[in-house]
């Protein structure tokens, strides 16, 4: 991803309940990951997206024409960029708005109200730059199909939160950029059991990367409330939750994505 991974990240302070802006995780401890590109919590901290060592030495994987065919059309989906003059994009970041506060009408495309969902500032399309347009389709999959656990993580409605949360939003973005990487898609063939893995569970489920966002963005808000982090430990977090995602991935009896333990976090 080209450009991905640019930017900063603004901490946001926990304030009175209507929308509280700002939470963190607990994660699993386990082998350290080094960290990959620069991504946004907290200005001048690192990526919170980890990558493997072992570079151009990991081995590659043969695919199933069927395999092969639902990673190009991941693919296809992960090169599009967000692009605000584009009106379906426009739109679907409407429905996103109407999804996550449908009781408050979005006074227009450019607003402060955006802050609200953790965006960095009043236009979210300079945010989308570290996911393209899949972050925006996976944060409205996760709306439409999860809207209890949406709309916790959203408003901070569970557990003993941290006075300086993430943002929601952003944090949403670097879950997408963060499992790009972990599951290598942008290769032509998969270079770990992970990734090779991912993509049986992609064949036999089109949605599978869409659901294993729901599952990630739900897994690392637990691992932020049970370390008790705050914004300055994000990365820390992101890595656990990296690493407890290969972990459930490459369990032996594991046939689908609904087969991971930290599906059952999911609430409808």
């Amino acid at each position: 991803m080209d450009d991905r991974g640019g930017g900063s990240f603004v901490a946001v302070r926990r304030v009175a309940p209507r929308l509280e802006q700002g939470t963190v995780y607990h994660s699993p401890s386990s082998a350290e990951v080094v960290a990959g590109s620069a991504a946004w919590l907290g200005r001048g901290l690192s990526c919170v997206c980890a990558q493997g060592t072992h570079g151009d030495s990991r081995p590659s994987f043969d695919l199933t024409p069927a395999q092969e065919e639902c990673l190009l059309k991941l693919q296809s989906r992960i090169d599009v960029a967000y692009d605000s003059s584009i009106p379906q994009h426009q739109e679907a970041l409407k429905d996103l708005w109407k999804l996550a506060f449908p009781e408050e009408e979005l006074h227009g495309i450019i607003s402060d109200q955006w802050k609200q969902m953790g965006w960095q500032g009043k236009d979210p399309s300079t945010d989308f730059r570290g996911g393209g347009f899949i972050s925006l389709e996976n944060l409205l999959y996760f709306a439409k199909n999860f809207p209890k656990s949406f709309q916790d993580l959203l408003r901070k409605q569970v557990g003993d939160r941290s006075v300086w949360e993430y943002p929601f939003a952003v944090a949403g973005i670097n879950i997408t950029f963060m499992l790009i990487q972990m599951l290598g898609l942008e290769a032509v063939k998969p270079r770990s059991l992970v990734g090779e893995t991912f993509l049986r569970f992609l064949s036999v489920n089109e949605s599978a990367f869409d659901l294993l966002y729901c599952i990630a963005f739900k897994l690392m808000d637990q691992q932020w409330l049970s370390m008790g982090a705050s914004y300055m430990e994000f990365n820390t977090v992101m890595k656990s939750t990296r690493r407890q995602l290969e972990r459930e991935i490459m369990v032996e009896d594991i046939k689908g994505i609904e087969d991971m333990p930290s599906y059952s976090l999911l609430s409808q």
